[in-house]
């Protein structure tokens, strides 16, 4: 017999959206909240040293452990997925890139038919949510939890990286998340001080002497309790049983652009013709449920270095360790910041409206998703690209929640991709040709020297491209036939339902998914919210 329990709000997924739910909505001391998370509690000290996600990444230690299906057209590659399994998922793993897309993302959000969605209407979220150290400036937030700051630009490959920027012609930005994307600037990150600000540290620690708010960990969510058309609870396992929640307002799913669909898929929500034959019961038709997956690609173009002054002394087993010595001790050195100083935006055709590649100086060479590094000094571009037009999917295999859903990126769908990464390559070369990397510049690592042609860099391109870790779009926002949810993030023909996660973005943002998964569950939480007050 299931142990049963009741909460008024079951969040499923404790990370960056449900931390900020958990908060937000047990800020109401009646409120009963129970965030339920598959992973353990945030004590790793890596996830807490800035340049520890290197390290988690290459264990996956704190990983759900994904790969995509193989990809047809990257001649059947299998590409690696990190998806965080612990409080503060990703944003506990990630490269803490605090990037919130363009304008435009937004205005076309509302265009799709989402109104309340524009960038004039999620600004404030943004702001809400964001506390801004390195000073105040217009259109951020000072006072929010998740604290950003700017380390600067310091290395001097990072420096030259600045100075060809401009050199080919692209402006400084002083703000790229704020006032529109395009040129070279410094790079925002989510931290505080030498420290890693997640979504746990910023939303769910604060929050968790609450009386009102449970967070049960290691907790496998089963499938959503839907009886007569509404969500009543949540069945998952915990500590060798099967347990209940029920759920008196609303369960929440936060999952991510692949826990949450898998979910839904598991719990019978979804396309027929892809349930039926696995066993599973539908509740509710909506063919839009793993579909639309999106992604940002990654490539990267390699330079040797003729200077010995490249992160690559760092990596070494002595003094990798000395050096989270040093940081546990004193909170200083390498170990104490990420290292990604600058970005730039550009656009491969005058006539769009809004940069399609983003770009990062990365002043060491690696491969294999930074699980292997190059024992050359070197540097690098790591681009990707912004507005892919290929769609993926997200389909559970069998109805076992344990096994992992099929992921297939699908990339290179859409022939424009890889054309534009092609493109990117091109521009690569053309920054790193400028005089400012003269005193560094040895011959091209990769894809080298002697590939010119188009199609040698589309092998290249399909031999290397990797993920950017930027899955979203899976249970889109919207009223056409793949619509999985409305404009209030309600799971269309449900109650008692919703979706707050990456997977609710139409159209993925041109950037990086973290800042703008917070904003959604920020606005989420406060459309509950108004919900609530309005019905009483």
């Amino acid at each position: 017999m299931a142990d049963i329990r009741t909460a008024d709000y079951v969040i499923v997924g404790g990370g960056s959206a449900g931390c900020v739910l958990a908060n937000r909505l047990s800020a109401d001391p009646t409120a009963r909240v129970i965030l339920l998370e598959a992973g353990k509690w945030d004590k790793h000290p890596f996830i807490h040293m800035p340049a520890g996600f290197l390290p988690l990444m290459q264990s996956g230690v704190l990983d759900w452990g994904y790969s995509s299906e193989p990809q047809k057209r990257l001649g059947n590659r299998v590409l690696f997925l990190p998806r965080g399994k612990v409080i503060g998922g990703s944003s506990a793993i990630n490269g803490m890139v605090y990037f919130r897309g363009d304008e435009s993302d937004y205005d076309q959000w509302a265009q799709l038919g989402n109104p309340g969605w524009s960038y004039a209407d999620c600004l404030p979220f943004f702001i809400r949510s964001e506390g801004r150290k390195s000073g105040p400036r217009e259109g951020h937030g000072s006072d929010g939890p998740l604290n950003t700051l700017r380390h600067g630009v310091h290395h001097p490959l990072s420096k030259a990286f600045v100075e060809a920027a401009q050199q080919m012609g692209l402006p400084w930005n002083d703000d790229l998340n704020y006032g529109g994307q395009y040129g070279v600037g410094e790079t925002d990150s989510t931290m505080l001080g030498n420290r890693r600000c997640s979504a746990a540290d910023a939303y769910l620690h604060p929050a968790r002497k609450r009386k009102n708010l449970k967070v049960i960990t290691e907790a496998r969510a089963l499938r959503v309790v839907i009886e007569k058309g509404r969500a009543t609870g949540v069945e998952y396992t915990a500590e060798g049983g099967v347990h209940v929640i029920h759920a008196d307002r609303e369960v929440i799913l936060s999952g991510g652009a692949v826990n949450s669909p898998q979910l839904l898929q598991l719990s019978g929500v979804g396309d027929p013709d892809h349930l039926k034959p696995l066993g599973i019961t539908v509740t509710r038709e909506l063919k839009g449920v793993g579909r639309n997956l999106q992604d940002h690609p990654a490539m990267t173009v390699k330079q040797l270095c003729t200077q010995p002054i490249t992160l690559l002394s760092q990596t070494g087993p002595i003094t990798s360790a000395l050096q989270v010595a040093r940081y546990f001790v004193t909170g200083g050195g390498p170990a104490a910041y990420h290292g990604g100083e600058a970005q730039m935006l550009v656009k491969t055709r005058p006539d769009i409206v809004a940069p399609d590649l983003q770009y990062f100086m990365t002043n060491i060479l690696y491969t294999n998703n930074g699980r292997t590094i190059i024992d050359r000094h070197g540097f690098m571009t790591y681009f990707t690209l912004q507005r892919p037009g290929s769609r993926g999917t997200v389909k559970i295999r069998v109805a076992d929640p344990a096994a992992p859903p099929a992921i297939d990126l699908n990339y290179f769908e859409d022939p424009n991709d890889i054309d534009t990464i092609r493109e990117g390559i091109r521009i690569s070369r053309r920054l790193f040709a400028q005089a400012a990397f003269d005193p560094y510049r040895g011959q091209e690592y990769q894809p080298g020297a002697a590939v010119q042609s188009d199609e040698d860099l589309d092998a290249y391109i399909r031999s290397e491209v990797t993920s950017n870790y930027h899955l979203s779009c899976t249970c889109k926002m919207g009223n056409d036939p793949l619509a999985v949810v409305d404009a209030t993030l309600r799971v269309r023909g449900l109650e008692g339902l919703r979706v707050i996660d990456a997977s609710i973005m139409p159209r993925v943002v041109s950037g990086n998914t973290n800042a703008p998964t917070i904003m959604i569950a920020e606005k989420g939480a406060q459309m509950i919210i108004d919900g609530t007050k309005a019905a009483a």
